[in-house]
């Protein structure tokens, strides 16, 4: 049984696997400047070409694509099979504490270095998997490719390039997320509102800026206030139940409220305290004067209050069996004299569209004077739990990892949500933080293993 030859091959190989992964990880492939032929920059086309050194030394059939992406096919054969993985990585800070970000070092089990975990590490499991298969003359009828990327982590261009030449293969898992197996990715809707307005009467709301990316609950948000007395002001601070902590500066005739909450991602506002719309609370208590510009912030308050992170007070509240509820986070607030500018980030579920969702929350900001400036809804993606596909995936999972396996849905997009027949399979596990995108990014050397050996069996089934 090949099961036992992969075994032995990937433990007798993990060494040289580190070895790998660590060449990959001591290029520093974050974005940077775009080049003739090097669309992403330096670091990026940098790694591309190790990996296709990589790729070749083995055996593989090996392809640029303009430094978009480089490929390693097993064989001629028709494709039964895409691994999709991405090498470019996010940027790091200085706080790293066990190594530099660039100098991996494998310690305690685990091997530390940025891009360990998103996305090197698997890639290399990936290709292990691939490697093992052709070296252990595994027999197959059909071709399994990796397809290596590098622009994941800034819009996935490369993926964009690359399936405007090429076909999607009949079944494509990325190893750019969680086991078991994610195979729901909810839609999502990114828009930007507007309300124009006179400047306001005394007493008003000058100002308002809140949130830096659309896609994170925003911690904090800041109000600039004319012609109210700060006792006023502090007797609605002592009355708000959100447990945002608000803070009140200065004593003339501006005053500035300041806001604190907790930060958390779009995909699961619920896990945040969005300090804007506590903001918005507030001060739509306030005794204002009647203007169109407290009109537009009463609007913005009763359209996303507190709390609300299904788009209730929108009317787009919904949910479906196979992808949960809709999420509403309010990611961005800006505000001054004359205008008012509201970004938004919705996850969708699959019963979820341009009709029910987009033309609702449309419909609803051109009730309280607001336009839509811009916005487009991605829709959801979707293959079945019950398909082959999934059930082998899950199979092979269950085999090497002895846990239970089932099919998720998440509300984030992963590299493969554009693909009909993509989905995300490995390589986080639900009790071990890796650190993504954070300091001291690591994976641990088992899992790597086991990822390589799952990946392998996928292989040599999906292939046959």
């Amino acid at each position: 049984m090949y099961r036992k030859k992969l075994e032995e091959y990937m433990e007798n190989h993990k060494e040289e696997m580190l070895e790998d992964l660590k060449t990959l990880v001591r290029i520093d492939s974050t974005r940077g400047e775009k080049k003739d032929g090097k669309p992403f920059g330096e670091g990026p086309a940098k790694v591309l070409a190790a990996a296709q050194e990589m790729l070749e030394g083995y055996g593989l059939l090996t392809k640029n694509y303009d430094n978009y992406v480089v490929t390693g096919d097993l064989s001629e054969k028709e494709k039964g099979l895409d691994i999709l993985a991405h090498l470019d990585v996010v940027p790091v800070t200085k706080d790293w504490t066990v190594t530099e970000p660039f100098q991996p070092l494998v310690k305690d089990g685990r091997i530390y270095g940025r891009g360990t975990s998103d996305d090197k590490g698997p890639a290399v499991a990936a290709l292990y998997a691939i490697r093992a298969v052709k070296e252990l003359g595994i027999p197959l009828t059909k071709n399994v490719r990796l397809i290596l990327g590098a622009d994941e982590e800034c819009g996935s261009s490369d993926l964009e390039y690359y399936y405007n030449i090429e076909k999607e293969a009949p079944a494509s898992f990325t190893p750019d997320a969680d086991y078991p197996v994610i195979n729901l990715e909810k839609g999502r809707l990114e828009a930007v509102y507007e309300k124009v307005f006179a400047e306001p009467s005394i007493p008003a709301v000058l100002e308002i800026n809140g949130g830096d990316k659309v896609n994170v609950v925003p911690a904090n948000a800041y109000a600039v206030v004319a012609g109210l007395a700060q006792e006023t002001i502090r007797t609605e601070i002592e009355k708000d139940t959100s447990g945002v902590a608000f803070e009140l500066e200065g004593n003339g005739e501006k005053l500035i409220i300041r806001a604190k909450g907790r930060a958390g991602h779009a995909s699961l506002p619920e896990h945040g305290q969005n300090a804007v719309s506590a903001l918005l609370e507030l001060l739509a208590r306030l005794p204002l004067a009647e203007s169109d510009s407290t009109a537009a912030v009463k609007a913005a308050a009763e359209m996303f209050p507190f709390g609300d992170v299904n788009g209730k007070a929108l009317g787009v509240c919904m949910e479906d069996e196979v992808s949960g509820m809709i999420t509403m986070n309010l990611g961005i607030l800006t505000m001054d004299k004359d205008h008012m500018e509201i970004s938004v980030d919705s996850r969708v579920p699959v019963c979820g569209n341009d009709e029910n969702v987009t033309e609702v929350i449309r419909n609803c900001m051109d009730k309280n004077g607001f336009y839509m400036k811009s916005g487009a809804l991605s829709k959801p993606h979707y293959v079945p739990a019950d398909s082959p596909f999934v059930k082998t995936l899950l199979e092979s999972y269950e085999h090497y990892s002895g846990r239970k396996g089932e099919a998720r849905a998440m509300g984030g997009g992963t590299y493969v949500h554009e693909l009909e027949r993509g989905v995300a399979f490995g390589c986080a596990m639900d009790d071990v933080d890796n650190h993504m995108h954070g300091d001291d990014e690591f994976m641990v050397v088992d899992v790597l293993v086991m990822s390589a050996k799952i990946f392998a069996d996928v292989i040599c089934k999906l292939c046959a």
